[in-house]
Parts: structure tokens; C-alpha cells; sequence
């Protein structure tokens, strides 16, 4: 199997371009069972956070795992109940404590609501004194991420949101190239669509490449630039969704995909819906 590929961040950090997804993984011995078979075929990037209540299953992997620390990229994100310049700092340290890990690769804010400037200033703060190697968003657009950007000392790294062949959100990335902003890929298969899945340019390149049509999307991904981690907990999906580093896609294969934009969402929550959906909830600690 070909090695894992990486992206530079703007701060000068290499990436792992795939990783597991642990959103929807129910609880730290199901977490810890399926991070332990990714480490094992390869994977060394793990994408978390504190509202998807595994993190300790997470870090009791790693822990457990004998890989060395420095060579495993722990993402993570808080949550709005987390924000504030006072309040942040000690949520840092709790997800520090229940990753059982003295510092984060990659620390997002998940949802663009509450105090997320507050929270930011404490985050660059945090890269400051060592405990966050890098600082990113998670689901900002419009007005908040405006606001967010005019307060921000540390421009984003990395920018985490739907982003798939149906919706390339180009206009954000437009918005954020100037920072050297790289995106992340939630629903990197468009939530699993058959409709998209097996779109034909997918079931053609496939055959040519003696692949799978997720395969080719996830490939399309990398050259792209994007950094993926497709949730399962299939050992053989995990294997799978990893072996994408030995072809490339022509460019002009990669146009053709391009031209699949739909700037189709699969996540049609209004902002209001959202605000009272996520202000509502509190993880526990």
C-alpha cells in the first residue's frame, strides 16, 4: 500500500490528508476498538471532538497504541458551551486530560455560535503556550466568519465543512485562499448518496483504475488538496478508504468531476434551527 500523503498548513505544519472520522462512533470502548484497527493499517490522523463524547477513546488508543505521539495528528473541536476567553482555556485543558495528551495538532471551533471570538483569542493563546499546534473553523460562513476574521490575530489553518463532488464550495474557498486557509471534509461521499456515488465518470475511472467509485471520489479529494476522513468502523472499509495513494486521476479526469457541481448540500438546517439546536446542548466533561 503507497504512504499516506500530506498537506503543509499555513503555519508551516504537515497534515495527514486522510483520516478516521469518529463522529456517531457510540461511546469510548467502540471508539478505542475502531482507532486501534486504523492505527494499525495506517492511519495517522484521527478527527474528533467534545460534542461527539469519545475523545477518551481517542486518547486511551493512542495511549495504548506504542505509536510515538509525535507521529499521530489528533484533531478536535469545541463546542459552543466551551467558548469564551475565560471559560476556553480550561475546556482546553480538560480535552488535554481526556485525550491524555499534553498538546492538539488541530483545535476547531465546531459551530459559529456563542462567544467564538472570545474563544479564539483563548485558542492563540493556547498556540502560544504549547497546548494547540494549530487553529481552525468548523461550519463558519457569512457574516460570523467576517466577524471572526476582522478579530483574529492567527488566520485558520484549516477550514472543516461539507465539501464533496455535489457542493465544492468554491466560494468559500476563494474567500479563504488569501489566508492559506486548506479545507476539511465532512460528508466527503455527499452522506453517502447513491445518487452521487454512482455518478458514471465514477464507475468508468474506476474500471480504468481497477478501484472502487469511493475510491475515486476520495482520490479526487486528495488532488484537490482536501484533507478527508471518512467515518466506519469496518476494518476492511478502513483498509479501503486508505488505499488511495498509489494512482492519480489525469487533469483531465479531475475536470470532469469538477464539472459534477451542484452546490447541493446535504445539511439544510436553517442558521435560526441551528442556533437553538446547538445552543441547547452541553457535552458533558
Amino acid at each position: 500500500m503507497a504512504k499516506q500523503t500530506y498537506v503543509t498548513l499555513n503555519n508551516g505544519t504537515k497534515i495527514p490528508q486522510v483520516g478516521l472520522g469518529v463522529y456517531m462512533i457510540n461511546g469510548d470502548a467502540a471508539t478505542e476498538k475502531a482507532v486501534s484497527e486504523a492505527l494499525k493499517v495506517g492511519y495517522r490522523h484521527i478527527d474528533t471532538a467534545h460534542a461527539y463524547q469519545n475523545e477518551r477513546g481517542v486518547g486511551a488508543a493512542i495511549k495504548q497504541s506504542g505509536i510515538s505521539r509525535d507521529e499521530i495528528w489528533i484533531t478536535s473541536k469545541l463546542w459552543p458551551s466551551d467558548y469564551g476567553k475565560d471559560i476556553t482555556p480550561g475546556a482546553i485543558d480538560k480535552m488535554l486530560n481526556r485525550l491524555q495528551t499534553d498538546y492538539i495538532d488541530l483545535l476547531l471551533l465546531h459551530q459559529q455560535f456563542g462567544d467564538y471570538v472570545g474563544a479564539w483569542q483563548a485558542m492563540e493563546d493556547a498556540v502560544k503556550n504549547g497546548k494547540v499546534r494549530a487553529i481552525g473553523l468548523s461550519n463558519f460562513d457569512g457574516e460570523r466568519l467576517n466577524n471572526l476574521l476582522a478579530n483574529a490575530t492567527v488566520k485558520p489553518a484549516v477550514m472543516q465543512v461539507e465539501l464533496h463532488p455535489y457542493y465544492q464550495q468554491k466560494a468559500l474557498k476563494d474567500k479563504m485562499s488569501q489566508y492559506g486557509t486548506k479545507f476539511e471534509s465532512w460528508y466527503p461521499l455527499g452522506h453517502g448518496d447513491a445518487g452521487l456515488i454512482n455518478e458514471p465518470i465514477f464507475s468508468q475511472l474506476a474500471k480504468k483504475y481497477n478501484k472502487s467509485n469511493v475510491q475515486i471520489i476520495m482520490r479526487w479529494h486528495i488532488q484537490k488538496g482536501h484533507i478527508v476522513f471518512p467515518k466506519t468502523t469496518n476494518p476492511q472499509h478502513m483498509v479501503d478508504n486508505f488505499n488511495v495513494f498509489d494512482f492519480d486521476l489525469t487533469s483531465d479526469e479531475m475536470k470532469q468531476i469538477d464539472a459534477l457541481n451542484k452546490d447541493k448540500r446535504y445539511f439544510n438546517v436553517p442558521l435560526s434551527q441551528q442556533k437553538q439546536m446547538f445552543e441547547s446542548f452541553t457535552p458533558a466533561d
